[in-house]
């Protein structure tokens, strides 16, 4: 009988083991699975944004998940062209992207509002509040969430253009031929410029063999890291537009197969990046157009206030024609108004 008894218990002890033992595994499985997302990015590697955000992320990432979380970065055109990232995000082709949202206006509705509205905020600080204070950042997010795309803005920052010609007023834009983007290259083209799109592999190339005139890539980081200084001589003021020019784009199910603790590190991390990358952003472009200054015998060149006045007339009718978009673009272009009155800028 104590045979008997002790042939039972171990029975009945195997059939627990066996009942409880895969839980166990798999729970352990889910903490050391190691997840690993293709990103690709709409920078070229010698791009500044490329190293200060993307790999930058992808470090942090690393470190904070303990290694469960691998970004691996693709610079511009190394998987899909810069303007099909979105798509290839959506399809679940590739897990994550950079884009600028100019490069979706035609399926998110305030995506034109997102890469900037010219001649609006006249301070780095007034995009961010913008974007994360009034709300405007949850309502592009709930647009592409209808696409299966969590989305978060990079930064906000200034895009300027530099200049193989001189420009001193509102007449010497007529025939310039520019590198632009979205709304911006509809403005630009409505101040009499030729403005048309060339990913960034292009820009510095076109520059040089004398198809374009001048362009925007960000500000004077921008500027710098592609080399638009070796051929541009003049960088323009006031800004083109200070706004969320870039942004991550990620799949939502790519997403949720995540364990929930790095759900929490990937949403915060992002989160904290935008305010890092924004505020390091104005430190280095202050150091970075001086460098440009004195190294590369740039010129910085003001508009005379009476242009100025010009051309944010003409912006103005931009605005009003990326509100006529939709019911999302009318509530964002009237949050951005009510906003620049309170400010004095309207």
């Amino acid at each position: 009988m104590r045979k008997q008894g002790l042939l039972i218990a171990l029975v009945a002890f195997m059939a627990l083991a066996v009942g409880f033992g895969p839980g166990i595994t798999d729970n352990a499985d889910a903490a050391d699975k190691v997840y690993k997302w293709k990103v690709q990015s709409h920078w070229p590697a010698a791009s500044s944004s490329y190293k200060a955000s993307l790999l930058v992320l992808a470090d942090r990432l690393k470190e904070r998940t303990n290694g469960r979380l691998i970004l691996e970065p693709f610079s511009a055109g190394s998987l899909v062209p810069a303007k099909e990232i979105f798509n290839a995000v959506k399809r679940g082709m590739i897990q994550m992207g950079t884009i600028s949202p100019a490069y979706v206006r035609d399926q998110i509705e305030v995506a034109g509002i997102a890469a900037g509205l010219p001649y609006a905020f006249k301070n780095v600080w007034e995009a961010a509040y913008y974007h994360k204070w009034l709300g405007f950042e949850d309502i592009i997010r709930a647009e592409t969430a209808e696409h299966g795309v969590f989305y978060s803005t990079d930064k906000v920052y200034p895009t300027e253009l530099v200049l193989k010609k001189e420009v001193k007023s509102f007449d010497d834009f007529q025939g310039l031929k520019l590198r632009s983007s979205g709304v911006l290259q509809v403005f630009l083209t409505s101040t009499g410029a030729a403005a048309s799109y060339l990913p960034g592999a292009e820009v510095y190339p076109s520059l040089a063999s004398g198809v374009i005139d001048g362009a925007h890539w960000g500000a004077a980081q921008g500027a710098y890291s592609m080399k638009l200084y070796d051929v541009c001589k003049y960088h323009l003021l006031p800004g083109l537009n200070i706004a969320g020019t870039d942004a991550w784009v990620v799949n939502q199910k790519a997403l949720d197969k995540l364990p929930a603790d790095i759900q929490a590190i990937f949403y915060n991390t992002l989160e904290e990046h935008f305010w890092q990358r924004t505020n390091q952003y104005i430190y280095l472009e202050a150091i970075t157009l001086a460098k440009a200054v004195k190294e590369k015998g740039v010129q910085v060149v003001t508009l005379p206030p009476e242009d100025q006045k010009k051309i944010t007339e003409i912006a103005m009718q931009m605005w009003d024609k990326e509100g006529a978009k939709g019911e999302d673009a009318a509530k964002a272009l009237q949050i951005l108004k009510d906003f620049l009155k309170s400010l004095g800028h309207l």
